[in-house]
């Protein structure tokens, strides 16, 4: 008896929650639905400012805040899912669209900006991100690096620099809420312990930027041995204190440009046979 016990337990731990195996639970894709690299923005109604951009596609999945298309851009497969807000959505959608093939995560977002010199309407293209969200923390230890791929990083600057869009590139933070968690005053002038601080302190470690997704995005597909990068449109510049909604089809471009760009880097390695792409190996 209590061997049997045992067994059926063992077999609830081990089969999937979902009855459902051939689409994802959440993001509701399948094998062959998505092409290998996927672009992730937040807001779903960015999904069809994205795919605007493109030669063709098809909506292949809609639900709740998981919005997928797959198309093509100047002939490169592309596919877009909308994560929602936040890290723990964000990580949802990674690991749903690593179960289905997908090996290439660019984020297409917004951001703050919190160095001079940084104009609303710029990119910033992620290098690494300070993992200020509590995702990551649930997957490997908090010393754990979150770094974007160099190949991915290397496509979004040369997408930038063709296209002619003005970027930076370096460190962003990642927070787990949109008011306390970056500095800003909550309900009737609330203020978290240190958040009064929390920018210069960040300004004066070199931070470039702060958004709500990047940092567990990264560290999760690093975990996985996938590629992964993000490129932000800043919206925020906290120095001024100046915001706009501007420069959203600049990062959905840049970003549709350097999965073109990656697909061709790939090109290159298999003919070269090297394992990654390097500045000896023209595009």
């Amino acid at each position: 008896m209590t061997d049997d016990i045992e067994r059926s337990a063992g077999d609830a731990v081990g089969d999937s929650e979902d009855p459902n195996d051939e689409v994802q639970y959440h993001v509701e894709v399948g094998t062959g639905d998505v092409a290998d690299a996927v672009l992730l923005p937040g807001n779903p109604e960015r999904v069809d400012k994205i795919t605007a951009l493109w030669d063709d596609h098809e909506e292949v999945a809609s639900h709740r805040e998981y919005r997928t298309a797959t198309g093509t851009y100047e002939g490169a497969p592309v596919s877009v899912t909308s994560t929602g807000i936040g890290s723990p959505s964000a990580a949802i959608a990674v690991e749903e669209l690593a179960r289905v093939g997908v090996g290439t995560f660019v984020r297409v977002g917004s951001c703050g900006a919190i160095q001079p010199g940084m104009e609303v309407g710029d990119l910033v293209i992620t290098t690494g991100a300070v993992r200020q969200e509590g995702t990551s923390d649930e997957y490997v230890r908090e010393d754990y690096p979150a770094t974007a791929d160099g190949e991915v990083v290397s496509a979004l600057v040369a997408a930038a620099e063709r296209l002619g869009y003005d970027y930076h590139t370096g460190i962003t933070m990642s927070a787990d809420s949109f008011y306390a968690g970056q500095g800003r005053p909550g309900f009737e002038g609330f203020e978290a312990a240190g958040s009064d601080e929390l920018v210069a302190a960040l300004r004066d470690a070199n931070v470039k930027n702060i958004e709500m997704e990047a940092s567990a995005i990264l560290t999760i597909a690093n975990v996985y041995g996938l590629r992964a990068g993000a490129v932000c449109s800043v919206y925020a510049n906290r120095v001024t204190g100046e915001f706009r909604t501007e420069g959203e089809s600049r990062a959905a471009e840049t970003a549709s440009l350097a999965v073109k760009l990656l697909a061709r880097m790939d090109e290159i390695k298999r003919e070269a046979g090297a394992d990654r792409w390097h500045a000896g190996l023209s595009l």
